[in-house]
């Protein structure tokens, strides 16, 4: 080696251990790369919807609350809880033999005064055509007009004792009416099909009506079990969006694994202020299907998700991975780092956001965005369980 050379391989040498020396402290001073999880972007439906603020509630389409409207003694009561009935049938009957003797005398009442008229109109058919035979033999002077003149009173009167016995009739009938209502307000009758839920009685038991402004449990309470809805409180800043007809999701604490096609049938009138709470708006979701009544009970909790709008087949990302609805991390498997994108966004929910511009299918987005050290260019790894 010559002079030159080893004068070049003297000053080379301590760059090169000073470079090595550079590398290490780098090497073993850099911080752990980020552990991310990370999401593909491809492609599927995302909706925009709207969602209950709180639990809903499965509603039967038809419940009476039934009670007789008088008081009295419970006389019969043909049918249990859980028994299934029809409509027109009887569910509960007060001791009313008063009132059923009353509608009985009311009834012979009507037959008689019927019969009085049927007697009263043949004498006045008698008198007319006797009446009008003088009337004939009046113009020949067969009969004299003193005896057509009192045959002709007679049948004029006779015929108005006949509208009168008519009226009667009508009056009787009436009152027949007046006593079959009282009777009838001593029975309860099933309204529709349906399910007796609850009877607030026994045999022999006396029932009172509710006092005014006082609720009190109903004798019977009938649920028709052939239609059901929920009803659901939506915020009020959301309800304007909402319109009836539109699809619906419906998802019931009962039935987890499965949700339920609805359809909006109904937007209350007004919005809900309740103390300590969000102004809301009812809404009525209705079950589309009829087969979904099948395991269905009233007051099941439920919750509903309108659908405003949908887009199928279109580019998507979780919406956890979205910052301030434009930013992204994507992670750069080649380089084993993070990158900021900006992004453009159509259609979102809770679970999906529908993106026009920024990205490809196939990239990976971050989307536990809040762990600490996430930023731009930042070194990162897959975590395990998500590669």
């Amino acid at each position: 080696m010559n002079r030159t050379a080893r004068k070049i391989f003297r000053w080379i040498l301590p760059i090169v251990i000073i470079a090595a020396i550079g590398f290490a402290i780098w090497h073993y001073t850099r911080p752990d790369p980020i552990e991310v999880v990370v999401r593909p972007v491809q492609n599927g439906q995302v909706e925009k919807i709207v969602a209950n603020t709180r639990a809903g509630t499965v509603e039967a389409c038809r419940r009476a609350k039934l009670s007789p409207s008088i008081g009295g003694q419970i006389a019969r009561l043909p049918v249990k809880k859980g028994d299934r009935v029809a409509a027109g049938q009887l569910l509960l009957e007060l001791w009313n033999e008063d009132l059923a003797a009353n509608a009985a005398l009311a009834e012979s009442e009507a037959a008689v005064a019927k019969s009085r008229a049927n007697a009263s109109c043949l004498e006045a058919e008698v008198a007319q055509r006797e009446a009008k035979r003088l009337l004939a033999l009046r113009k020949s002077g067969a009969a004299s007009e003193d005896q057509t003149d009192r045959a002709v009173t007679q049948a004029k009167a006779l015929a108005a004792g006949c509208s009168a016995a008519k009226a009667t009739v009508k009056t009787s009938r009436e009152q027949v009416g007046v006593a079959q209502a009282n009777l009838a307000r001593t029975r309860l009758i099933a309204p529709f099909d349906g399910v007796i839920a609850e009877i607030n009685g026994e045999l022999s038991e006396y029932v009172t009506p509710s006092p005014i402004g006082i609720a009190t449990p109903p004798a019977v309470d009938l649920i028709d079990t052939s239609c059901f809805y929920v009803k659901a409180p939506i915020d009020e800043v959301d309800a304007a969006a909402v319109q009836v007809d539109l699809p619906s999701r419906i998802t019931l604490d009962a039935f987890r694994e499965r949700s339920f096609s609805g359809r909006v049938r109904r937007i209350a009138d007004y919005v809900l202020d309740r103390e300590k709470q969000a102004r809301t708006v009812d809404v009525e979701v209705e079950f589309t299907r009829p087969e979904d009544f099948r395991h269905l009970l009233a007051g099941y909790s439920a919750d509903v998700e309108v659908i405003l709008d949908a887009r199928a087949d279109t580019l998507r990302i979780p919406t956890q991975a979205v910052l301030d609805g434009r930013r992204v991390f994507v992670f750069l498997p080649d380089q084993n780092r993070i990158q900021q994108r900006n992004i453009q966004t159509g259609l979102s929910n809770w679970e999906f956001t529908e993106v026009t511009t920024g990205l490809q299918a196939g990239e990976l987005v971050v989307v536990n965005v809040d762990r600490a050290g996430i930023a731009d260019n930042a070194h990162a790894v897959v975590m395990k369980e998500t590669r």
